[in-house]
C-alpha cells in the first residue's frame, strides 16, 4: 500500500509536471476520508533546483529520503541534461526493494538512462517516443498511449496523462471511490485507460450537436444492454465505418474499449458499495456472466472481482 511518496528533481525540471505529482500525492484529503501521504520533494544535494521556467524550487530533502518511499515519481525533465549518478543509484535501490516508480512525460528518459526500461514496455509524450526508442533501443516503446504499466514501473505521457497515471495508482491501491474523490477534487475525468490515445482529433467540436455526447450518456445508462457498433451507429444515424472513425476522433479510443472501461468502472462501484453476487453484477453491467467479468477485471485490474471486493468493499 502506498503511504510514502518521494519526487526526485534536479536542474531543468518542469514545474507543471512537478505540480501534477504534488496535486496527486501531497494534498491532505483526510476530510474526504482518504489517507494522507508522507510526501517529499528530493534533489541530489538537498538544495534548490532551477526549473525550465527560470525560477528555483526550494527543496528540503536529499536522495536519502527516497529510501523510505513506496512510490518514487520522476517529473518531466530536460532530455538533454545528464542524469546525476546519485539519482541513478537511488532509482536502482528503490527498484531493487520493490518500490513503485512513476515517470511523467520526459521523466521516462531518466529511467532509460538508469537502464530500468530495458526489456520493458514504456511510453512518453508523443513528440518524444521516437527519440526514446532511438536512445534506449532495449526499451519497448509504446507510442501515443496515455500510460504503460510494466511490473513496478509506470511511464506516462504529457501532463494530463500524468494525472491519469496517478489516478490509476490511486484506484489500484485504494479503490474506485478513492480515485473518484481525488479526480473530483482535481476536476478531471476519473477513468481513462492507459491504452487510450494521447490526443483526440476533435476535443471541442464547433457545434455540440455534432458530438457523440448524447450517445455516450445513453450508453452509460444502458450498460446492461447489447452495445454493438452496428446498433450504436444506427442510433447515431451514421454508417458503422463513419461511426467508428468519429468515435475514435472524439474519445481517443474504440467503442469496445470505451464501453468495456465504463462497464468495469460500474462493476467496481457495485463490488465496493453492495453485496450483490458477482454473477448479478456481471449481468447488470453488461458482461453477461461472471466468467466474462472475471476475464476483463483480472486483465485490467490484476485482481479478481472477489479479491477486489475483499480489499475495497465499503458496504456494511
Amino acid at each position: 500500500m502506498i503511504s510514502n511518496v518521494a519526487v526526485i528533481v534536479f536542474h531543468e525540471v518542469s514545474p507543471f509536471e512537478l505540480g501534477v505529482a504534488c496535486e496527486a500525492w501531497a494534498i491532505d484529503r483526510s476530510g474526504d476520508g482518504l489517507p494522507v501521504m508522507d510526501f517529499a520533494v528530493c534533489s541530489p544535494d538537498g538544495r534548490p533546483v532551477r526549473t525550465i521556467a527560470g525560477f528555483d524550487v526550494a527543496v528540503q530533502h536529499g536522495l536519502d529520503r527516497v529510501a523510505a518511499a513506496d512510490l518514487v515519481v520522476l517529473p518531466a525533465i530536460s532530455r538533454d541534461r545528464d542524469v546525476p549518478a546519485e539519482v541513478i543509484q537511488a532509482l536502482h535501490a528503490a527498484h531493487d526493494r520493490g518500490a513503485r516508480i512513476l515517470s511523467i512525460c520526459s521523466g521516462a528518459f531518466v529511467l532509460g538512462a538508469a537502464g530500468l526500461l530495458d526489456g520493458r514496455r514504456c511510453t512518453t509524450h508523443w513528440m518524444h517516443t521516437a527519440e526514446l526508442a532511438e536512445r534506449f533501443p532495449a526499451a519497448q516503446v509504446v507510442p501515443e498511449v496515455l500510460y504503460v504499466e510494466d511490473g513496478t514501473i509506470l511511464t506516462s505521457a504529457g501532463t494530463a496523462a500524468g494525472l491519469d497515471a496517478c489516478l490509476h495508482l490511486w484506484r489500484q491501491e485504494f479503490g474506485s471511490a478513492a480515485a473518484n474523490t481525488v479526480a473530483r477534487r482535481m476536476v478531471v475525468p476519473p477513468q481513462r485507460q492507459g491504452g487510450q490515445a494521447q490526443f483526440i482529433k476533435e476535443p471541442v467540436p464547433e457545434h455540440r450537436a455534432e458530438t457523440l455526447d448524447p450517445l455516450l450518456t445513453w450508453i452509460v445508462r444502458h450498460l446492461d444492454e447489447p452495445l454493438d457498433v452496428d446498433a450504436l451507429a444506427r442510433r447515431a444515424a451514421m454508417s458503422p465505418r463513419t461511426f467508428a472513425r468519429r468515435f475514435r476522433d472524439e474519445t481517443g479510443t474504440t467503442p469496445h474499449a470505451w464501453i468495456t472501461a465504463r462497464r468495469l468502472h460500474r462493476a467496481e462501484q457495485l463490488l465496493e458499495e453492495t453485496d450483490l453476487p458477482v454473477e448479478r453484477i456481471a449481468a447488470d453491467v453488461g458482461f453477461g456472466n461472471a466468467a466474462t467479468l472475471r476475464h476483463h477485471f483480472t486483465r485490467i485490474r490484476r485482481l479478481s472481482p472477489q479479491q477486489y471486493r475483499r480489499r475495497f468493499a465499503t458496504a456494511s
